[in-house]
């Protein structure tokens, strides 16, 4: 807690006891008595405001989670502890610890965050939305101040998805200074160093900020080692208090060791054990951008992004089931050649969003809208015959990749919301978002017919939703909507593996809706609460089938092959309370029960179709649950953390007992203990540390069925970090 010292004249209007008190010929004066207020740290965890950068929340399931209140190891971004507060976020372990954040909410796909919209200060850095969604973008933490989030109905906005929206917001340049310096640097388990250092400043009407980090860590597992590293410049010219221009670019990458797959037997005997050692993968993605933020009238704001999404994803494996080895062939003396991929991003957008506040009688209003354009390429080299060596190389023996394809998408899109105040406590918000793309295919597959690919995809959409907001009285309200949603059929659903596989040349995009209803609020001041309930509907799922061809030849054809629907609870709850006039106390509960369950559809089993109606959706769990306690005694704070995420199935076939491979069957439930602290040192220096893992559990999150292959992906053990963080 900080004392906070009042100015006279808040002493004179707050202060009763007053003292010693002297008058001169013309001047009384008044020695005034010491004030101390006692309140809690700045608050976590929020509520998005109602209007903000053209975009309308009201009425929507949102959380603005505020970073620097926030006990968190950033330095390797564990995702259960940054979102420990939101209920629902699944979070799945896949590219070693620090690198990037694979989330889902609402029973979705975790895979790279790709059921979400992903934004940087408003600028999409998704890889390529309407080709390969995935988030290759991997930014520090200790380079963001706070995390936005948008839960699935507010999609009209945001569009391809079905997630909803996340932003990461940057620390903004010092308006104080012209110029100062922030060096965080992190020492921890598993060989963990990390380095991030930035500058910024304020001169007149340019403000500036710039950053450079570097990370290495040997990993928990065996060949895993990963080094990162980011850097990002951020300039602004504020012509006046209604006009500016930020320009922003910034790039990341990091080369990871891939471990390898394990079966459940190699897991239970040795989580730490490794399959692969000359398995390696890399993105390296830069972000350009410009914004224009034009506040045309005291109630009419417009802003202009044009940015883009420019890198290459690259892997070099020997890839193959847990139970494959990966050895020296002895009579040649060397290791198989392993396999190279290389995917090029080429993504480039203009956003353009308005928002305006109008009354019409006694209504107010808040009109937003935007207009979107996108031109996508996504280039995509896989099947290369690589070397036998064991470094990260990429170079091929042979020339030429077995697919080497084009995903060309041109997509222009618009939306519009409108939120009517109806007396003081009552806003309704409709909405209407309109798509109209195509996305073409063009190259080469070595080993199947040209003309018998999908040419070409139409992407044309109307989609319409409401929110509604209640304001029972200053504090609390009632929020619910519903919210038509779809995502595309990406790059992957249409490039066959072999020549045994057919594609469905009449594929659609997958179609339906989030709705929700919810509580939130604060009561006595102590008890903050948000509960909701909420249904997600996702229709024409991608899947494959067992067909015969006219010459009684198997096949497997790849199409949409059925629905599910994820019904579920959502409730947050945090008390805070004191204890001394130094001490308090907070504990909370983040949980979420969710049942998801395929309406329809079948799938091959690989000799003949089953029906999977009524199936569990896989990586599902039915309870998430994260429950803590937060400490603070003056400066110092503390947070105790008990992660729980139920058991899933790994596949629509709900296949219980795993193969030898590992590649399927259930995934058990988990509950991780975290403990996280930060203590100010003086003025200038900070200082975290922490235990995560600390009854070092052996478990892991979720068995991929693709990248980085079909297994068992351990998670961390117990692991301990220091965190000393300066700024002058």
């Amino acid at each position: 807690m900080k004392r906070l010292y009042l100015s006279a004249l808040a002493a004179l209007i707050l202060t009763e006891d007053l003292s010693a008190q002297q008058s001169t010929d013309s001047v009384k004066v008044t020695e005034l008595k010491e004030v101390f207020i006692r309140a809690w740290q700045k608050r976590d965890i929020s509520a998005m405001p109602e209007v903000q950068n053209g975009f309308l929340y009201t009425g929507k399931k949102t959380e603005l989670i505020n970073i620097a209140a926030t006990n968190a190891n950033i330095s390797i971004k564990t995702g259960r502890q940054l979102f420990a507060k939101v209920p629902g976020a699944f979070i799945y372990d896949m590219d070693g610890s620090g690198n990037q954040i694979n989330i889902s909410t609402r029973g979705l796909d975790p895979h790279r965050s790709w059921e979400y919209n992903i934004r940087q200060n408003g600028v999409i850095i998704n890889s390529d939305m309407y080709g390969y969604p995935a988030s290759h973008y991997s930014a520090p933490m200790e380079s963001y101040e706070k995390i936005e989030m948008v839960r699935g109905a507010g999609s009209l906005q945001y569009g391809a998805q079905f997630g909803g929206m996340i932003n990461f917001v940057t620390k903004k340049p010092d308006t104080a200074k012209t110029f100062s310096f922030e060096s965080v640097n992190t020492a921890g388990s598993f060989g963990l160093l990390s380095s991030y250092n930035s500058i910024s400043g304020t001169i007149k009407k340019f403000s500036y900020s710039a950053y450079y980090y570097r990370r290495h860590s040997d990993g928990f597992r065996k060949n895993s080692e990963s080094n990162a590293e980011a850097q990002f410049v951020e300039l602004q010219y504020h012509f006046n208090e209604s006009f500016s221009v930020r320009a922003e670019l910034g790039r990341t990458k990091y080369l990871y060791q891939i471990p390898g797959p394990l079966n459940d037997s190699m897991f239970h005997a040795d989580p730490k054990g490794s399959t692969r050692k000359r398995n390696f993968f890399s993105p390296d993605i830069f972000v350009p951008s410009v914004t224009i933020d034009w506040k045309l009238s005291p109630r009419t704001q417009l802003i202009i992004q044009t940015s883009a999404v420019f890198g290459k994803r690259s892997s070099v494996q020997f890839d193959a089931f847990a139970t494959v080895r990966d050895n020296v062939d002895p009579l040649s003396g060397n290791y198989k050649n392993r396999q190279v991929d290389i995917d090029g991003f080429n993504s480039r957008t203009i956003d353009a969003r308005a928002s305006h506040n109008y009354q019409i009688g006694v209504v107010k209003s808040r009109l937003t809208g935007g207009l979107t354009y996108m031109n996508n390429d996504l280039h995509r080299r896989q099947l290369g015959k690589g070397t036998t060596g064991t470094d990260f190389d990429l170079s091929l023996v042979e020339p030429g990749f077995g697919r080497d394809i084009h995903f060309r998408t041109s997509n222009v899109s618009f939306f519009a919301e409108n939120a009517f105040d109806i007396g003081t406590k009552l806003t309704v918000s409709p909405g209407i978002r309109f798509e109209k793309g195509i996305s073409r295919m063009s190259g080469e597959i070595r080993y199947y017919p040209a003309n018998e690919l999908p040419a070409e995809i139409k992407h044309e959409f109307v989609l319409a939703g409401i929110s509604v907001n209640y304001k029972l009285d200053k504090e609390n309200g009632l929020y619910g909507g519903i919210s038509q949603a779809y995502r595309p059929v990406l790059f992957k659903d249409i490039v066959p593996a072999s020549v045994y596989e057919k594609i469905d040349e009449n594929l659609e995009d997958a179609l339906g809706y989030n709705a929700e209803v919810g509580l939130r609020g604060k009561i006595a001041g102590r008890l903050q609460y948000d509960v909701s309930y909420f249904r997600l509907v996702y229709k024409n799922r991608m899947g494959a089938l067992v067909l015969t061809d006219n010459a009684g030849q198997p096949y497997t054809y790849k199409t949409n092959v059925g629905d599910s629907r994820t019904n579920g609870m959502e409730l947050f709850l945090q008390y805070k309370f004191p204890i001394t006039n130094k001490l308090y106390a907070g504990i909370f509960s983040s949980t979420s029960y969710m049942d998801a369950v395929f309406t329809d559809g079948q799938l091959s089993t690989g000799t003949e179709n089953k029906s999977i109606r009524g199936n569990k959706v896989e990586s599902v769990p039915h309870w998430i649950s994260r429950n803590g306690v937060d400490i603070v005694y003056q400066g110092f704070s503390c947070t105790i953390l008990y992660s729980y995420t139920g058991k899933s199935f790994s596949d629509a076939l709900n296949t219980v007992d795993p193969p030898t491979t590992g590649a399927k069957g259930i995934t058990p439930g988990y509950g991780v203990w975290d403990f996280n602290a930060s203590v100010p040192v003086n003025g200038f220096i900070n200082v975290r540390a922490g235990v995560g893992n600390i009854f070092d559990l052996k478990y892991f999150t979720k068995r991929p069925v693709m990248y980085p292959g079909p297994g068992i992906w351990t998670s961390d053990g117990r692991n301990f970090y220091v965190t000393v963080g300066l700024k002058i």
